[in-house]
Order: C-alpha cells, then sequence, then structure tokens
C-alpha cells in the first residue's frame, strides 16, 4: 500500500537524523558544528515541546515488540488518543522552526540520512493522520498490530518501565557494589543508561555519540604506534574493534551494547596507560 509520507515533517525522522549528523560532527572533531546540532535537538525535543510529545508517542510503538493482538490493538488505540491531545498547530509550527534551523545553520544533507527504522516511522506517521480513508486505516492498523506482535530480534531494547524510586534504589546498589572496580567512564555510562529509562534516552543519545567518538579516536590514534604496527595480532583486533563500534550506530542499545562498550572503555584505559 502506497502512501505519500513527507519525511521532512516526520519527528521520529528529524530526531534520528540530527543524532546521526551529530555523530559524523563528532568523529570529524568538528565541536563548532556539534554545538549547533546538539543545541537543535535540545531546543526542538525539550521536555515540554510537542516535538517531544510526538516523538514519545513514536517510541512508545517503535519499542513495543511480542505483544499479545488485543494488547497491541490497546497500544495503538491508546497512542492514537494521546496523540489527539497534542497542539497541532504548535507542533506544525516547532517542526517548521526545526526544518528552517537545519537549512539555516546545519545542513540540507541532514535530510537525506539513512535511518534503518525509517518504514516503520513513516507507517506510524500514517496512523496519526487523521485524513486517512477509513479502509486504509484498518488495513494500516492491522499491520502495525502485525508487527508490534511479531517477534523481530533485531529490535528487541532492554527498556524496563521503571519509576524514580526504582532507579533511586538501583544507582544505590549500583554504586555500593561497583563504586571501587569500574573505571569514571564505566560507572557515568551505566548511571547515564540507567537514568535514561525515565526520560526515553534522549540525553543518552547524545552522551554515547560523544563518548564512542572519543574512544573512536584513541584506538585510530594507538593503531598508527610503532608498538600495534609491529603486532600482526594487535593490529587485527584494533580494526575488529573499530568496525564493531559501526554497528553501534544502527543497532538499538540493549544491555549487550553496553557491555561491548564498557570492554573498548577498558581497552582505551590500558592503550592510555
Amino acid at each position: 500500500m502506497k502512501l505519500r509520507h513527507n519525511k521532512k515533517r516526520n519527528t521520529a525522522f528529524l530526531y534520528e537524523a540530527l543524532v546521526r549528523e551529530l555523530t559524523k560532527a563528532i568523529i570529524r572533531k568538528d565541536t563548532q558544528y556539534k554545538k549547533k546540532v546538539v543545541s537543535a535537538i535540545k531546543e526542538s525535543f525539550g521536555k515540554t515541546t510537542e516535538l517531544r510529545k510526538e516523538l514519545d508517542l513514536y517510541r512508545s510503538l517503535q519499542e513495543s515488540q511480542n505483544l499479545k493482538p488485543y494488547l497491541a490493538e490497546k497500544l495503538i488505540y491508546e497512542v492514537r488518543s494521546q496523540y489527539k491531545k497534542i497542539d497541532k498547530k504548535k507542533l506544525f509550527n516547532e517542526q517548521s522552526k526545526l526544518i528552517n534551523k537545519i537549512n539555516r545553520t546545519l545542513s540540507k544533507k541532514v535530510f537525506s540520512h539513512y535511518v534503518p527504522s525509517y518504514k516503520n516511522i513513516a507507517t506510524i506517521s500514517q496512523i496519526f493522520n487523521d485524513e486517512l480513508l477509513p479502509k486504509k486505516r484498518v488495513l494500516l492498523e492491522d499491520a502495525m498490530v502485525a508487527w508490534l506482535a511479531g517477534k523481530n530480534e533485531g529490535d528487541k531494547r532492554d527498556a524496563p518501565t521503571v519509576n524514580n524510586l526504582v532507579i533511586k534504589k538501583f544507582v544505590e546498589n549500583f554504586n555500593d557494589q561497583y563504586n571501587s572496580i569500574l573505571l569514571r567512564e564505566q560507572k557515568e555510562l551505566l548511571q547515564k543508561y540507567i537514568f535514561s529509562f525515565s526520560d526515553n534516552g534522549i540525553e543518552f543519545k547524545l552522551y554515547l555519540n560523544e563518548e564512542l567518538g572519543r574512544l573512536k579516536e584513541i584506538i585510530k590514534k594507538s593503531s598508527y604506534s610503532d608498538e600495534i604496527k609491529s603486532d600482526y595480532e594487535m593490529e587485527r583486533k584494533s580494526k575488529e574493534v573499530l568496525k564493531l563500534m559501526e554497528t553501534f550506530k544502527e543497532a538499538p542499545i540493549c544491555g549487550e551494547t553496553i557491555k561491548k562498550i564498557i570492554k573498548i572503555q577498558n581497552l582505551v584505559s590500558e592503550i592510555q596507560s
């Protein structure tokens, strides 16, 4: 079923495209441009903005998997109900402001970024479309129910629903158990990951992009050293680590990914010392 879709008016696409633009800036070590991208993200997706409210609804569907069909139907109904509460005029103005900011202060190439989940977020945007004909809506929602009820290993996420009290207790236990074992950057990574459950991970994504950029830069520099260049096995492993880090851009961040990043942080610490 072919439906017209304007990705510039797709809030989830705009957010994911900006995150990828931020990653590029960090890799290039373009500090000034990185600040502009961060500013655009924080300003446009602040907690009180309509863009943030809509993004949260996208994620409610994107991050739900393996639901029973009746629960999937209830979720779609609830998300649509919440969407009706969004100020559409304000949302449109915020989108226009962000699009204009990207064109003026960033780059039109932002809109050309490849977003792996684009097909799903395009479908979700159509579900939000009140002008959709009844027949198309039923077919579309039926496809979404099938997707929500199906198994998609690539999109699974470790994102349990937790409240502030649970987070606080978890952090206390975490500090007691690991404070003397983990590196400073490893503790920071884990703490930010824990707290990302309370804000849908927006701040965590910004932090993670910077941390991965830092790790990648150190590993790249070390690969040029005489010690590593003269050791075939070390050189091979350095290339493997860099290749692995590239996969983090597209993969959903889960517990297993965090474990891998912690190991890389440990490797980088050993390189530096």
